[in-house]
């Protein structure tokens, strides 16, 4: 692929919990602005990448292992996890390279890989950076929740009294009430241009782009557990540009605010994008017009209904 691409993808979260720290609460920085790490955003695409039979090499998948006669379920180590996928570990470098190169997640994102004798790094064509929230009203909400089950732990009494315990547990969801989170990104493709050289791979290429682009307005709403219910694409931007075209975090000419009926994501990179004049190749928004109201005076780009992927 002869281009570069940088962008934004956008995550709503109502009353779910797209990305939790130890404690459970949305993660926050410092200063208390709730984020999420980019690894919030490629776990669900790698999910779907891998519910479609594709090889996904880092991803967490369980075994049976036996000890002392009890089998216990733990999870795969990565030499292990490598073998289930390639069929054997090898010494072999530029196999191993080259099997590397096969699985998705790795032909996106990059890898780090240490076993077997091997000690590959690969610097991934695709680079997410961390998710800010827009919204800056975003509170967490705690709800507890009544466990239909006993803690059986809690037989005996602190006093030494054998006995069953009589009240069913009690847990805690924690989620936020309302969050917009903003991912920028960037492809590069020239960063696999010496491994195209070794012969390990054909490089990004344009399927691999049409690939990632696709999973990308779809894997939040896809992704439906407990704590992400709730989580939904509502704003993508794609920009293509030559190869030699650099260009800044694209969520710094982004805002957002909130209407009564709507929410309002505003772009503002129109003059930047004008200034490079043909050396944009292509832009394309998406967004959910049930949810979001527009704005921008992009020149030339093109508009879609990220649930229909229909042009508006």
């Amino acid at each position: 692929m002869n281009k570069r691409v940088y962008g934004v993808i956008g995550i709503s979260s109502i009353m779910a919990n797209w990305n939790a720290d130890f404690s459970g609460y949305p993660k926050t920085v410092s200063d208390g602005r709730t984020f999420g790490s980019d690894k919030a955003l490629k776990y669900p695409m790698k999910k779907m990448w891998e519910n479609e039979g594709k090889k996904v090499l880092y991803i967490k998948s369980m075994k049976f292992t036996e000890n002392k006669g009890e089998m216990s379920l733990v999870p795969r180590s990565l030499k292990e996890r490598y073998e289930l996928l390639f069929g054997e570990s090898t010494k072999d470098n530029k196999k191993t390279l080259t099997n590397l190169m096969c699985a998705v997640d790795v032909k996106n994102f990059g890898a780090t890989y240490a076993e077997s004798g091997s000690n590959i790094a690969i610097t991934g064509a695709v680079q997410i950076g961390q998710g800010f929230n827009v919204y800056d009203q975003t509170e967490p909400q705690e709800q507890q929740i009544l466990s239909p089950f006993r803690d059986a732990s809690k037989d005996t009494s602190k006093e030494g009294e054998k006995g069953e315990a009589k009240n069913s547990t009690l847990g805690t969801k924690i989620v936020s009430d309302e969050a917009h989170y903003m991912y920028p990104f960037v492809i590069n493709p020239l960063a696999y241009k010496e491994l195209v050289e070794l012969g390990v791979t054909d490089g990004y290429t344009q399927e691999d782009y049409n690939n990632f682009k696709r999973t990308s307005l779809v894997c939040a709403t896809s992704y439906a557990t407990n704590s992400k219910e709730g989580c939904e694409n509502e704003f993508a931007l794609f920009v293509e540009t030559e190869p030699d075209v650099y260009l800044p975090n694209l969520t710094s000419y982004l805002s957002f605010r909130k209407e009564e009926d709507k929410n309002i994501i505003v772009l503002s990179c129109e003059k930047l994008l004008k200034d490079l004049g043909e050396r944009i190749l292509a832009v394309e928004i998406y967004y959910n017009p049930d949810t979001v109201q527009l704005e921008q005076d992009i020149e030339g780009a093109k508009i879609f209904n990220i649930l229909t992927q229909n042009e508006v």
